[in-house]
């Protein structure tokens, strides 16, 4: 029976060497595009990024990653080189109005995403709008304690998410970086410098806070009809799930996790990208 990984570090070991060229994530995006990533596959994206963390961006422990991007692969692997390098990863919408510290009123009007007024980094699509948001975030926050925001404006990543982007296309802000056009150039594999402590926060959304011991916790064991272990290694194999990326990051990140840690695999569907039984039986689907 493999060992089911506890920590980041096992859990991407897990993915590069346990069964490494069996697909892990299958997605679904708009314009009929379908991309599948074996483990080995995932974990070169996820350690060129962890790379370009911290060698670019000089991320490590105790740096805050507000990832403005929707639930994607390329979200996945941001979120996944977040953690490898012992960041905070914050996403998610507004955690409520100026009045937490973290969010305000935007240029546009609307909400500020989480993370905004105190991110050291953030990862973006939109990185004109990003800009004027970050500085929303930190006017609400000198409004609000008199001091201000401490410490420099974010770093800006302009991340494309297009399969085959070999960079940013659009307007780019002064400062900003283009994630597409550099990380390419980075190792395959990430080594960290530092870890982070079991305690410190790993995973925030407008939901709540998980620290790193609790990103991979010792699942709750789901029983098939039969009573048998639904999920687990035990089970009649490693499971594949379908996952719905309209149902956010809190509807979809436990259960991917969940679901690799116990070798098996997801199929993340775009909200553009109808849920049928076809599309089911086609990627044997065996939950969701």
């Amino acid at each position: 029976m493999a060992q089911i990984p506890s920590t980041v570090p096992q859990f991407l070991n897990a993915l590069r060497t346990l069964n490494p060229t069996a697909p892990r994530l299958t997605w679904y995006g708009p314009d009929s595009e379908r991309v599948e990533l074996s483990g080995r596959v995932l974990d070169n994206w996820v350690a060129k990024t962890a790379n370009f963390l911290a060698d670019e961006l000089d991320a490590g422990p105790g740096t805050v990653v507000a990832l403005d991007l929707p639930v994607h692969w390329r979200s996945f692997v941001w979120l996944l080189a977040t953690w490898a390098v012992g960041a905070t990863a914050v996403v998610g919408g507004s955690a409520g109005g100026a009045g937490d510290g973290d969010a305000g009123e935007g240029a546009d009007g609307g909400n500020v995403p989480l993370g905004f007024g105190r991110a050291d980094i953030v990862a973006t699509t939109d990185p004109v709008a990003a800009a004027g948001s970050i500085t929303a975030a930190r006017a609400a926050l000198t409004a609000e304690g008199g001091s201000g925001p401490a410490g420099p404006n974010p770093l800006l990543v302009a991340v494309a998410l297009p399969a085959l982007a070999m960079r940013w296309t659009g307007a780019l802000p002064d400062g900003a970086v283009d994630y597409s056009g550099q990380v390419r150039a980075h190792a395959d594999v990430h080594f960290p410098d530092d870890e982070p402590a079991g305690d410190d926060p790993a995973w925030e959304t407008s939901a709540g806070t998980a620290t790193f011991a609790q990103l991979l916790p010792a699942p709750t064991v789901a029983q098939d009809a039969n009573g048998q272990d639904a999920t687990g290694p035990d089970a009649t194999g490693p499971q594949r799930v379908l996952l719905e990326a309209r149902n956010g990051w809190d509807g979809v990140v436990r259960e991917a996790l969940a679901t690799w840690a116990h070798g098996g695999s997801i199929v993340l569907l775009d909200p553009s990208a109808e849920a049928t039984d076809r599309l089911r039986a086609t990627e044997n689907v065996t939950r969701g």
